[in-house]
């Protein structure tokens, strides 16, 4: 699973969340960082964020949709941008679902655990 998000603090949040969960936890810093291992591996699940330097979630995720090797990758936007727009943009880029910041334990595994088809404990 890949982890892209700037912020330091939210990565590490996910990542013990996951790794609680059974998943094999990767991170990135921004779009581009993501791209390119999203490009070299093979993930189950992308978590995207997105505000961004360098290359922000929307664009990340158009062109993760792009590359045949990652196009049909699940993707989980979360951000704190939680207006309908932000919702519908999201989608038109790529995004499986969409999570608004805070996001709880409860909330992540139970989408993580949806977009891979796995049953919830």
């Amino acid at each position: 699973m890949l982890v892209v998000d700037d912020a330091t603090v939210v990565r590490l949040y996910y990542r013990q969340i996951l790794e609680r969960e059974g998943y094999r936890v990767e991170e990135a810093i921004n779009g581009i960082e993501g791209l390119e291992k999203a490009l070299q591996t093979p993930f189950d699940l992308c978590i995207v964020d997105v505000n961004m330097p360098m290359m922000d979630g929307y664009t990340f995720l158009h062109a993760l949709r792009r590359e045949p090797i990652t196009h049909a990758m699940p993707a989980l936007m979360t951000t704190s941008e939680a207006c309908a727009e932000d919702h519908r943009t999201a989608l038109k880029a790529g995004a499986n679902a969409y999570l608004v910041k805070p996001v709880s334990r409860d909330q992540l595994a139970l989408y993580v655990a949806a977009l891979l088809g796995r049953s919830v404990a």
